[in-house]
C-alpha cells in the first residue's frame, strides 16, 4: 500500500475534479486505500440511488483498510488534544489513524485537520 486517500480526494475524483482526475492518471501505479470512514462519508455525499451506485463503483478502486484496535486507541487519545484547538473531528481522528499506524501518507485537501494529528504524513495531492 502507497497511501490512503481522504474523503475530500473521493469526493473531488467523483465530480471529476480535473486536478483529482490528473493526479491519479499521473500516478497509476499507486496503490491507495481508503477508511470504512471514508467510505461511509463518500456515500453519505451523494444526493439518491444513482450517485450512491456511481460512488461505489468508483470506491471499489481502493483497498479497506479496517482499523484496528491499537487504532482507535490512537485516535481517542488524539482527539480530546486536537478538538478544541484545530477544529479536529472524531472522523478526522478515525481516518487518520490508520495512516499514522502503517506510516503511509493520507492525501487530502484538509490540511487543516490532518496535519496536527500526521505531520508530513498528511499530503495534499493536488
Amino acid at each position: 500500500m502507497d497511501g490512503l486517500v481522504d474523503t475530500s480526494i473521493a469526493i473531488d475524483l467523483d465530480r471529476g475534479y480535473a486536478p483529482s482526475i490528473q493526479w491519479m492518471q499521473n500516478n497509476p501505479t499507486l496503490l491507495l486505500g481508503i477508511t470504512p470512514m471514508v467510505w461511509m462519508e463518500a456515500m453519505l455525499g451523494v444526493g439518491n440511488r444513482a450517485g450512491q451506485r456511481r460512488i461505489a463503483k468508483l470506491l471499489q478502486r481502493f483497498h479497506i483498510v479496517y482499523l484496528i484496535q491499537s487504532d482507535m486507541d490512537w485516535a481517542m487519545q488524539r482527539f480530546p488534544i486536537y478538538a478544541l484547538s484545530h477544529g479536529v473531528g472524531v472522523v478526522d481522528c478515525l481516518i487518520a489513524a490508520p495512516a499514522h499506524r502503517l506510516q503511509l501518507p493520507l492525501y487530502t485537501r484538509n490540511l487543516k485537520h490532518f496535519t496536527p494529528l500526521l505531520g508530513n504524513l498528511a499530503q495534499q495531492p493536488y
